[in-house]
């Protein structure tokens, strides 16, 4: 089993996961993070970091939200890796529970 990144962290990139992680299985891209499936080892020191509440164990990730597992993978393999704390992207606050957002994915 392993933890997933869904659709919250889209424009708001809180790092604090990232300093939590034992593995440093965390990738950024331009405005979201993932976890590497095969380098997660579900610890889930991760979860209770995330002041956006986007990161789920692959068990109880809500129904709309499972495209995410396949687009961690995905992402992880082609970002690179990030193993400290960040600023967040200066209009996290504005964009934090704003539903659908994959659409503001940038890859």
């Amino acid at each position: 089993m392993t933890f997933v990144v869904t659709d919250n962290c889209i424009k708001c990139k809180y790092t604090d996961c990232v300093e939590v992680c034992p593995v440093d299985c965390f990738y950024e891209g331009p405005n979201f993070l993932v976890i590497d499936p095969d380098e997660c080892i579900d610890c889930a020191l991760c979860e209770p970091e995330c002041p956006a509440e986007a990161i789920f164990s692959e068990d109880e990730l809500p129904a709309d939200q499972t495209q995410f597992i396949e687009l961690n993978a995905e992402l992880a393999a082609k970002w690179d890796n990030i193993t400290e704390k960040k600023d967040p992207l200066p209009d996290a606050a504005e964009w934090d529970g704003k539903p659908d957002k994959l659409k503001y994915l940038e890859r």
